[in-house]
C-alpha cells in the first residue's frame, strides 16, 4: 500500500498506517491554480469565437455549413481525440503531455487568427483541436492525482470546474472589446501569453504523474477511436441540417459500427484505451450521460443567444457580454456551493433539482421577442443566469462522482471519458440545435416584398449574410429585410429553446431515478457500489 505524507503530491491513496487519505499542502493547491488556466484559456476561446461569428460572416463571408463547421469543427475532433490523449497522458505523463499540449495550442491560435479564408480557419480550428485534447484530461487526471482526500478533491474539482464559467464570463468582455478595437483574429491571439505562463509554470508548481505500469498502447483502438466518433458526429449534423438522406445516414450507421466494435475490443484487451467497466457503475454512467446532456443546451444557448443580442436586438459585442456576465457568475458561486450542498443533500437531489434550475431557464428565453431591446436583454440576462446556475451545481458533483468512481492509476482515462461527454455535448448542441436553427431560421425567411428572390436566398444563408445582404439594398428594402431575418431568427430560437427544455428535463428524470438512494459518492466515494446496477 503506497504512503503519502500531506502535502507531498504523490499518488498514494492512503495516507500513514492506512489511515485517511493525505491531505493537500500549500504546493498543491498551487498546482490548482496553474492547472486551472487551460480550463479558463479554452473556455474563453469558445465564449469570443462566438461573440467573432457576425464579424467573421462579414470579413469571410462563409457559407451556413462552413459557419457552423468553423464553429463545431474544434469540439468534434477534440471529442474524437480525447479518450486516446487520456490514455496517453497516463502512459508519458500527464505533465508531459499538458506542456506539449501548451506549445501546439499557442502554434495553432495564430494559424487561426491570420486565416485568410473559411476553409482556412476551419482547418486551424481543427489545429486547435488536437493540441487542446492534451490539455483538458491532463488537468483533471493531474488534480485526481493531487488530492487525495475526496472533499477536498471536490473542493478542487469545484474551482477547476469554475474556471470553465469564470473564462466563459471573462471571454465576453474581453472579446467584446477586442472586437470593438481590433479584427476578429484578435480573440485568438490572447491565447498565446496564457499558453507562455502555463509553460513557466507548469514545472515548477505541478508534480508529474503517470501509470506506474500503463501497458503498451493499442494503434488500432486509437484508429477505432477516431473513425467511429467522426462519421457518427458527421452524419449527426447532416441528418439536422439537410434532413433524411443516405449519406448521413450511412455516415451514421457506420460511426455506431465502428464505436460497437471498439467497445468491444476495449473488453478483450488486457490494456484497454478506456475501461469500459467504469459504465458498470451506475453513478459513474449516470454522470457521464448528465455532462453530454447539460453541456449539449448550454453551449448551443450561447452561439445562439450571441447573435440573437448582437444581430436582433443590435446590442454592441461587449454590451451582450455583459449581459451574460451574472449568469455565468453565478456559475462559479454554484460550483461552490455546490461542495456545501453535497455534505447534507444526496447526488439525486443535487443534481436532479439543479437541471430543473437549468430548464426553467430555457423555458424563459422562449419569450425572447424580436423588438423591445429592454425587454428582450432583461429575458435573455435571467434566463441565461438559470441555465448557468443549474448547470455549474450539477457539473461540480457530476464531475466529482466520475473522478472518486476511478482509480488513480486510471485517472487519465477516466478523465477523458468525462472530457468526451463535455466536448461532445457541446460539439452536438452546436451541430444539432445550432442546425435545428438554420433550418427553421430558412423555413421562416421567404418572399419579402420589395426586396428580389436573390437577395432573400443571401439572407437565408446566415444572420450575419442577411445584414450584410440588407446593408447593400436601396430605400426601405434593406430594412424589410433585415426585419423579417430577424424575425425568423427570433422563431428559430424559441423552438430550439423549447427542444432544450426538453432534454435538460428529461436529464433531470434520468438523474432523480437512477441515482435515488446512491448517497453522495461524490463526497464519500463507495467502492463496493462499482458491481452494482
Amino acid at each position: 500500500m503506497s504512503s503519502a505524507k500531506a502535502g507531498n503530491g504523490t499518488t498514494g491513496v492512503r495516507g500513514r498506517d492506512d489511515a485517511a487519505p493525505a491531505l493537500a499542502g500549500p504546493r498543491e493547491w498551487a498546482a490548482l491554480a496553474v492547472l486551472v488556466l487551460p480550463v479558463v484559456l479554452i473556455s474563453v476561446d469558445s465564449t469570443v469565437l462566438g461573440f467573432a461569428v457576425p464579424e467573421l460572416s462579414e470579413q469571410l463571408r462563409p457559407t451556413s455549413g462552413q459557419l457552423l463547421w468553423i464553429v463545431d469543427v474544434y469540439g468534434f475532433v477534440l471529442a474524437g481525440l480525447l479518450i486516446t490523449m487520456g490514455s496517453l497522458g497516463d502512459r508519458i505523463g500527464r505533465r508531459r503531455l499538458l506542456m506539449m499540449g501548451s506549445a501546439a495550442f499557442g502554434v495553432a491560435s495564430l494559424i487561426a487568427a491570420f486565416s485568410p479564408t473559411a476553409g482556412v480557419l476551419i482547418l486551424a480550428r481543427a489545429l486547435l483541436a488536437v493540441a487542446g485534447a492534451s490539455l483538458m484530461p491532463s488537468t483533471l487526471s493531474l488534480l485526481r492525482n493531487t488530492f487525495l482526500d475526496p472533499r477536498q478533491r471536490l473542493l478542487a474539482i469545484a474551482l477547476w470546474a469554475s474556471g470553465f464559467s469564470g473564462g466563459a464570463a471573462l471571454g465576453p468582455i474581453l472579446g467584446g472589446w477586442l472586437l470593438e478595437h481590433f479584427f476578429w483574429g484578435s480573440v485568438f491571439l490572447i491565447n498565446l501569453p496564457v499558453m507562455a505562463l502555463i509553460l513557466v509554470l507548469v514545472p515548477l508548481l505541478v508534480r508529474e504523474s503517470r501509470d506506474p505500469e500503463p501497458g503498451r498502447l493499442d494503434p488500432l483502438s486509437v484508429v477505432l477511436s477516431m473513425a467511429a466518433m467522426l462519421p457518427a458526429v458527421y452524419g449527426i449534423k447532416q441528418l439536422a441540417t439537410d434532413g433524411l438522406d443516405i449519406v448521413p445516414v450511412v455516415s451514421l450507421a457506420v460511426g455506431l459500427t465502428l464505436g460497437y466494435v471498439f467497445v468491444r475490443r476495449q473488453r478483450g484487451l488486457r490494456d484497454p484505451l478506456i475501461d469500459v467497466g467504469l459504465f458498470r457503475y451506475r453513478v459513474f454512467g449516470v454522470a457521464v450521460a448528465t455532462n453530454l446532456m447539460i453541456v449539449f443546451s448550454l453551449v448551443s444557448s450561447l452561439f445562439f443567444l450571441t447573435q440573437y443580442l448582437q444581430l436582433v436586438l443590435d446590442v454592441s459585442p461587449m454590451r451582450a457580454g455583459f449581459v451574460l456576465v451574472p449568469g455565468l457568475v453565478m456559475s462559479v458561486l454554484a460550483s461552490l456551493v455546490a461542495v456545501r450542498l453535497s455534505r447534507r443533500l444526496s447526488l439525486a437531489t443535487v443534481v436532479g433539482g439543479s437541471l430543473l434550475v437549468t430548464a426553467t431557464g430555457f423555458a424563459v428565453l422562449v419569450f425572447a421577442p424580436q423588438d423591445g431591446v429592454v425587454t428582450g436583454v432583461t429575458l435573455v440576462a435571467v434566463g441565461f443566469a438559470l441555465i448557468a446556475t443549474g448547470s455549474g451545481f450539477a457539473e461540480t458533483l457530476t464531475n466529482g462522482a466520475i473522478m472518486s468512481a476511478s482509480p488513480p492509476r486510471r485517472a487519465g482515462a477516466a478523465s477523458a471519458i468525462s472530457e468526451t461527454a463535455y466536448e461532445l455535448g457541446a460539439a452536438l448542441g452546436v451541430a444539432v440545435l445550432g442546425s435545428v436553427l438554420t433550418a427553421s431560421y430558412r423555413a421562416n425567411l421567404t418572399a419579402v416584398e420589395g426586396v428580389s428572390p436573390g437577395a432573400v436566398d443571401a439572407a437565408r444563408e446566415t444572420l450575419g449574410g442577411a445584414a450584410n445582404t440588407a446593408a447593400g439594398l436601396d430605400g426601405g428594402a434593406g430594412g424589410a429585410l433585415m426585419g423579417a431575418a430577424r424575425s425568423a431568427f427570433t422563431d428559430g430560437m424559441h423552438l430550439t429553446s423549447v427542444i432544450a427544455v426538453v432534454i435538460v428535463l428529461y436529464a433531470a428524470a434520468q438523474a432523480w431515478v437512477l441515482l435515488r438512494g446512491r448517497g453522495n459518492p461524490a463526497v464519500e466515494p463507495a467502492p463496493a457500489e462499482r458491481d452494482k446496477g
